[in-house]
């Protein structure tokens, strides 16, 4: 398999997704169709040669050709998602390097099997790319999103979750808010737990393939929460970050 090479990715489009959170579409001159769930490499050189590199996920479906959307949270202190927040405006160039992974991709042939994606804060965005991709394969494999997030402000996507819930029957999104919820809130307002895991997963009436993304300690109990319950690994992607998120 040939190597895949750094490549200058034009920013075309920089949407505010929350207060904390944005996304940067790439236009790029060598476009590679991706895998939902896989991600791409970001690397920025100083003037004195000092460079940074990053991982981020894909946030758009493969069908966006020529393209990808990298939604990116700004991290306290951190030195690529604070220049990338504060620096880069629609017209500059961004180097990248992509699509990597292969672990953590939702692939055609899954598409006739259930569904549980959960996702803590910007571990939404390679699920949102799964479901990208799902909605427009018209798939109607029946498909949960368990998303954790702090308050109703740094839900990203949201409206865009919600008017795929209501157009798709499926499909169903259920929020939890860990912090601050909405007024009159009648859903979960706390951290995913062992019990909430046990009833999202009910409904289902078979077994479904799991992907999990978000801070370490959310991936790890709800994988080994599914595990406890009978789950076996091969049903279970994890993907996770550091400290941050919900």
């Amino acid at each position: 398999m040939a190597r895949i090479q750094w490549q200058l990715g034009k920013v075309t489009t920089i949407i505010q997704e929350t207060p904390r959170v944005k996304t940067f579409r790439l236009q790029l001159p060598q476009w590679i169709p991706h895998l939902p769930g896989q991600h791409y490499d970001l690397r920025l050189t100083a003037e004195d040669g000092y460079q940074a590199e990053r991982s981020y996920s894909i946030a758009s479906a493969p069908e966006q050709t020529g393209e990808i959307d990298l939604t990116i949270e700004r991290i306290d202190d951190g030195e690529i998602s604070g220049y990338l927040h504060e620096g880069v405006r629609v017209g500059d160039q961004l180097e990248v390097r992509g699509p990597i992974g292969g672990y953590f991709a939702w692939h055609d042939g899954m598409a006739d099997r259930p569904l549980f994606l959960v996702g803590g804060g910007s571990g939404i965005v390679p699920l949102m790319a799964i479901l990208r991709h799902r909605s427009i394969l018209g798939a109607t494999n029946p498909t949960r999103l368990l998303y954790s997030v702090r308050t109703p402000e740094d839900l990203i996507y949201g409206t865009e979750l919600q008017n795929l819930a209501r157009q798709d029957p499926s499909f169903e999104l259920v929020l939890t808010f860990t912090r601050q919820a909405p007024p009159d809130w009648s859903g979960y307002h706390r951290r995913i737990d062992g019990s909430m895991v046990e009833q999202e997963i009910r409904p289902f009436s078979e077994q479904p393939i799991s992907f999990i993304c978000g801070p370490t300690q959310l991936v790890e109990s709800v994988a080994n929460e599914l595990a406890a319950i009978g789950f076996p690994p091969s049903v279970i992607y994890t993907e996770r970050f550091g400290p941050t998120g919900s």
